[in-house]
């Protein structure tokens, strides 16, 4: 028994190390790091965080496309300039409904259904690689642009005002979140569900087959799936995480313009995803949050070359780390697990 004992507590302590190294580990560590914070910070870091954290939802909305079903997608800011449209107008014409939840009800709708829609003419037409990638560009530029020429619904270049969001509880009333803790302590939960949720989607059969779509679609074909109808439906789960990510935004920073939707914050999204590591929800989450809160930080220091500094970094983690900082993280966790 002596003998076995330390083989034993080994045993024990590789589990327990395996399951710190794994994602779901990971994840667990990273959001009670969040949940900590609002205690030792209070300011403008509190403020600005859930922000940065919607940024990473909105960055897993691409991660599940590109890094599951090898789709890239410029047009990620589109619905997420949608969503937070669509809280604006809900909060100012709500009527007798709660203006908040129809908001983020409707976000979800919006950009599932205009998602579903647009994936189908295209996906069914056999629209791959490039032509994908354009067409949801051209997404991005007509939100955009519909949101400059319909000025006296959105405010134009001057952007739509949005009000902070409260929870009602009918007849038992309504809990401010204009507090930013208060606000905090909503959309972290939110995070993580939508982390949840997704990670278990990529698990199960339609996960799998959109592994199959990135490998090999013609081949994914011939077993007599229908490659077609899977991208559809996780472009259009893409798109409401997207534009729920957006509405939730929107009534955070009490403002929305069109630039949300525009070219550069597209191309923002994938250099996230790329420098999170696509091939991870949780890499793309973090990548999301991080390179978000470092831009914000290079623009305040230098205005001028923050962009530049920006894209030197996407090309060294494409040069050196494929995988993006998740996959030379699992490189890493999986050669000592070898040794």
């Amino acid at each position: 028994m002596t003998r076995r004992m330390p083989v034993r507590q080994s045993l024990l302590g590789a589990s327990s190390l395996d399951l710190l190294l794994s994602e779901r580990g990971a994840a667990l560590v990273a959001f009670t790091v969040l949940a900590l914070l609002p205690v030792f910070f209070s300011g403008y870091v509190i403020y600005i965080l859930p922000q940065y954290m919607l940024f990473g939802v909105l960055a897993m909305s691409l991660g599940l496309l590109w890094g599951f079903a090898g789709l890239v997608s410029f047009g990620q800011a589109g619905f997420f300039a949608l969503g937070a449209y669509t809280m604006g107008l809900a909060m100012k014409w709500g009527g007798g409904i709660e203006p908040a939840y129809l908001g983020l009800l409707l976000s979800l709708l919006i950009g599932g259904v205009l998602a579903a829609v647009v994936g189908y003419f295209l996906f069914s037409a056999g629209v791959r690689g490039a032509y994908f990638v354009l067409i949801t560009l051209a997404l991005s530029i007509m939100v955009e642009q519909i949101a400059v020429s319909q000025s006296q619904i959105t405010g134009g270049w001057n952007g739509m005002f949005i009000d902070r969001m409260s929870l009602s509880f009918g007849p038992l009333g309504k809990v401010s979140l204009f507090e930013d803790a208060a606000m905090y302590y909503l959309i972290l939960p939110i995070v993580a569900a939508i982390y949840v949720i997704l990670y278990t989607l990529t698990k199960t059969k339609f996960g799998k087959v959109l592994t199959g779509i990135r490998e090999n679609e013609d081949r994914l074909i011939s077993l007599g799936f229908d490659a077609s109808l899977y991208k559809t439906a996780v472009f259009a789960i893409s798109g409401a995480v997207a534009c729920f990510a957006g509405a939730l935004y929107g009534t955070h920073a009490n403002f929305v313009a069109p630039s949300l939707a525009g070219v550069l914050f597209s191309t923002e999204v994938v250099v996230w995803v790329a420098i999170g590591g696509r091939g991870s929800l949780l890499g793309v989450l973090l990548g999301g949050i991080l390179v978000a809160s470092f831009s914000n930080y290079l623009s305040a220091i230098t205005p001028e070359y923050w962009q530049l500094v920006l894209g030197l970094l996407f090309v060294a983690v494409i040069l050196y780390f494929r995988g993006g900082v998740a996959g030379a993280v699992a490189h890493l966790v999986n050669t000592r697990r070898a040794k």
